[in-house]
């Protein structure tokens, strides 16, 4: 347990708490030069949630596996005095691996009681302060009453931040580029024009052009230069030239998906994603009430049964309870999936609605009556397929529309997991809120949709848009605003 004297005086030691290890089972090698320190009561609680199938008893198994490849490669001498990483790493971290080989009778207030795990793991922590007092000695938990708890003793401790894909999500790609006014003036020196598939494209060139990524959408609003919006897509960027498109304008009630049009920019935006066979893979993100399930199922509808480009919807989500769990759930699992498909189901209420006045059909169809209504809610019924992620490892979905709500609750892992299940002809559209992540230990920043949405941009069969606003009614609005 020397950690001092092969070491550089520089490098911290940072002494990892179970729930850091069951989070990522490869923290071990996200600290770079510096030591990592594993306390015995660490071990003890990884053991104890080993068994299960659950994401938390999977991760705490293959931290195990991790540890033991470790320590299998050093021999006792290396355990006392600190195991190398570089080489079990490949490189990606050069400090050294230590355990603790001894018992430790740190001093901790009476108040504290020392049979509790978290209490054993800060005082090692204290022990480690008193015998390197030249050396940061830093905890590092995902538990946010431990990390008081040590603090409040005067001892370092912090999050672990690696996982994180941005420190804030403000930074976070938003799939929109809204263009100045001048843009024409400045980028269209040397335009090229041409028409394609009923669209317009423009080869444009200037300072903005290298900032523009694949498949983001820049616009330019009505009143700026013209009088009409200009929408556009990009579609090829190289250097300091890229090459715009026109869109499809899906508010239009000609171009209306499943009877739905778009009712604001960044819906139309969306719609262009969803539509485009090209695009295999599309994130929304937006607060409740802006769009997301409603403009996805319509898509997903269209394309199933009308164009036959899909051969069926899979929908699924996580089940983390906003209240209390209300237990086992009998039947199915398609019938164990349902009540956490409300918001599937209030939607496809929408979808089927019977005709308004002024209207010819509901967005249904020609379907006429409540007949028409019910034998279209059948057919739509025997199309969508409601699947539990508990069931997803080795699955392949071919020429499906799988949709995954409520991402936002999905780790990274989980979220690699569930898009690694498309096979040919399938689309994966995810959709979420990350200000309401209900899973424990994730944040905002390290949501496995944060994480998508920051990797997947700029892919050319990928495309990404975060609805601003709420379409649902004026209180739910006002409510998302105020509250």
């Amino acid at each position: 347990m020397n950690a001092k004297r092969s070491a550089k005086p520089t490098t911290k030691l940072f002494v990892l708490d179970t729930n850091v290890l069951m989070h990522d089972p490869t923290s071990l090698y996200r600290f770079e030069e510096h030591d990592v320190f594993v306390p015995m009561m660490t071990l003890e609680e990884l053991d104890a949630n080993k068994k299960g199938m659950s994401e938390v008893a999977r991760n705490a198994r293959q931290a195990s596996r991790t540890l033991d490849d470790i320590v299998s490669g050093g021999e006792e001498e290396g355990i006392k005095h600190g195991i190398a990483l570089a080489v079990p790493s490949n490189q990606l971290a050069t400090g050294r691996l230590f355990l603790q080989t001894e018992a430790i009778n740190g001093v901790l207030p009476s108040s504290l009681p020392t049979a509790k795990a978290d209490n054993q793991i800060i005082a090692v922590v204290k022990h480690l302060t008193d015998v390197f007092p030249k050396r940061h000695v830093i905890l590092v938990s995902k538990d946010i009453n431990m990390r008081i708890k040590a603090r409040a003793l005067g001892l370092e401790s912090q999050d672990y931040f690696n996982d994180k894909v941005l420190e804030d999500t403000d930074l976070l790609y938003t799939g929109t580029l809204e263009l100045p006014p001048n843009f024409w003036e400045t980028h269209g020196k040397d335009m090229k024009s041409w028409k394609e598939e009923g669209r317009t494209w423009y080869q444009v060139q200037g300072p903005l052009c290298p900032d523009m990524l694949v498949n983001e959408f820049a616009y330019l609003e009505a009143g700026a230069v013209a009088d009409k919006p200009f929408y556009a897509f990009v579609r090829e960027r190289s250097g300091k030239k890229a090459v715009l498109t026109t869109l499809t304008d899906y508010g239009h009630a000609k171009n209306a998906v499943w009877g739905i049009t778009a009712r604001n920019r960044e819906q139309n935006f969306a719609l262009n994603l969803l539509m485009d066979p090209e695009i295999d893979f599309v994130t929304l993100l937006g607060q409740a009430g802006t769009g997301k399930t409603l403009l996805t199922l319509a898509s997903a509808l269209t394309q199933t049964l009308e164009t036959k480009r899909y051969s069926e919807i899979i929908i699924t989500r996580v089940t983390v309870p906003v209240g209390e769990d209300i237990g086992f759930l009998p039947g199915t699992e398609e019938e164990k999936m349902t009540p956490w498909m409300g918001a599937i189901e209030d939607n496809l209420d929408v979808l089927n609605r019977p005709a308004e006045d002024g209207e010819k059909s509901g967005p249904s169809g020609t379907y006429g009556g409540d007949w028409g209504r019910a034998a279209t809610m059948d057919l739509i019924r025997s199309r969508i397929k409601i699947k539990s992620l508990n069931f997803m490892r080795g699955r392949t979905f071919i020429n499906k529309f799988l949709i995954i709500d409520e991402s936002q609750n999905l780790t990274p892992k989980q979220m690699k997991t569930l898009v690694t299940r498309a096979g040919p002809g399938t689309k994966v559209v995810c959709l979420g809120n990350i200000a309401q992540i209900d899973t424990p230990y994730l944040t905002e920043g390290s949501s496995g949709l944060t994480y998508v949405v920051d990797r997947f941009k700029g892919w050319a069969h990928s495309g990404h848009v975060t609805l601003q606003r709420g379409e649902r009614s004026r209180l739910a609005d006002y409510a998302a605003e105020v509250l």
